[in-house]
């Protein structure tokens, strides 16, 4: 069941009872029973009525039993939907700024110890390991090569134009071979001539949109011949389905129209294909929550990973920060303190450049 479903199915009782479990659960670590809610509730329930709601919240996903006769706690789903639709976040506590103005009132012409000590005042505050990831360079690069590792993993190799090697691990998407990578390898490389990452990323997004309109234009002439039909238009999931076949294939001009289409759906899902795993190399801006095992890099542990990268004068992302710990995180305390942070970061990075 999609969230837009589940959203659609809690009323404002079960939005009530479920959002205040949640926020209880955050701040004791302990399930919550249907008596605590009972009695805590502004709205007057009884027990008996607070436990059917939990029944319905647990058959949807949103809540789990630890034991058979205990209370409920949220489930990493409905963690995710608390965190996306109810959780009330403010602005950073303004002692907590003055910690940080300090820090970065020592002047420091060291942008890594700068960073260092910004990292452990993000600890102390959320009682949390912190992880900082130190500024990018946006130099230019000479080569690119895509590895396999696996089913699951994938590094990127890139030769920069001033000599430095950088290897990436990531994620690529599912189903991509040996030879889509080498494919992707050889694609960069021949639009590569000395740009960076961010260029690169500018040019296959133009190919892509640039072969979408080619695209277009023959379906369009597909369709209004009454050869061919759209099945679920605009989504993500569309396709072009083809009447008439074996007329179509008789008509020589039909057939080369037909073909032609065939061969730009494949190029443009390559396309895609590189331009995701580029993606996955940079993040987009913003706080980001990943409660477990929705980050493949802490799901064993069951930990959440709060992070937000941090941009330079001109706008661009040049790293990331943020903080790793339980999925019982207070969340609506810990996110504005790492957006703040990302903030100075990315103010100090500036100064650092100015000098």
């Amino acid at each position: 069941m999609s969230k837009e479903e589940i959203l659609d199915i809690l009323d404002q009782r079960n939005t009530e009872i479920f959002s205040y479990l949640v926020e209880s659960y955050l701040f004791t670590g302990s399930p919550v029973g249907s008596r605590t809610i009972s009695k805590d509730l502004s709205t007057k329930i009884s027990p008996a009525t607070v436990r059917n709601v939990m029944h319905d919240l647990e058959r949807l996903g949103l809540l789990e039993s630890p034991h058979v006769s205990s209370g409920r706690i949220p489930t990493i789903l409905g963690l995710r939907l608390f965190v996306d639709e109810f959780l009330e976040i403010g602005d950073i506590d303004p002692e907590d700024k003055k910690k940080f103005s300090g820090v970065c009132a020592k002047g420091d012409e060291n942008l890594n110890f700068s960073l260092d000590r910004i990292g452990s005042l993000l600890s102390k505050l959320t009682q949390s390991a912190s992880l900082v990831l130190m500024p990018k360079k946006e130099s230019t690069v000479k080569h690119v090569e895509f590895l396999s590792l696996g089913n699951d993993r994938a590094l990127v190799v890139m030769v920069m134009a001033d000599g430095s090697i950088e290897n990436r691990v990531f994620s690529p998407p599912r189903g991509l071979t040996t030879s889509i990578l080498t494919e992707a390898a050889n694609y960069v490389n021949s639009i590569l001539d000395g740009k960076s990452i961010t260029e690169i990323k500018y040019l296959i997004g133009r190919d892509i949109a640039e072969r979408k309109n080619k695209l277009d234009e023959i379906t369009t002439d597909l369709v209004e011949r009454g050869l061919a039909f759209w099945d679920k238009p605009g989504e993500h999931q569309e396709r072009l389905i083809v009447r008439g076949r074996s007329n179509l294939l008789e008509d020589d001009d039909g057939a080369i129209d037909f073909e032609q289409v065939r061969v730009l759906f494949d190029d443009l899902e390559r396309k895609k294909e590189i331009s995701n795993i580029l993606e996955l190399i940079e993040e987009g801006q913003g706080v980001k929550i990943f409660i477990g095992s929705e980050n493949k890099l802490f799901s064993m542990s069951g930990s959440t990973l709060v992070a937000a990268p941090y941009i330079n004068s001109e706008g661009n992302i040049v790293g990331a920060l943020g903080v790793i710990g339980p999925t019982r995180l207070n969340y609506g305390r810990i996110v504005p303190i790492v957006d703040y942070t990302a903030q100075l970061v990315g103010k100090l990075i500036t100064e650092k450049s100015e000098l």
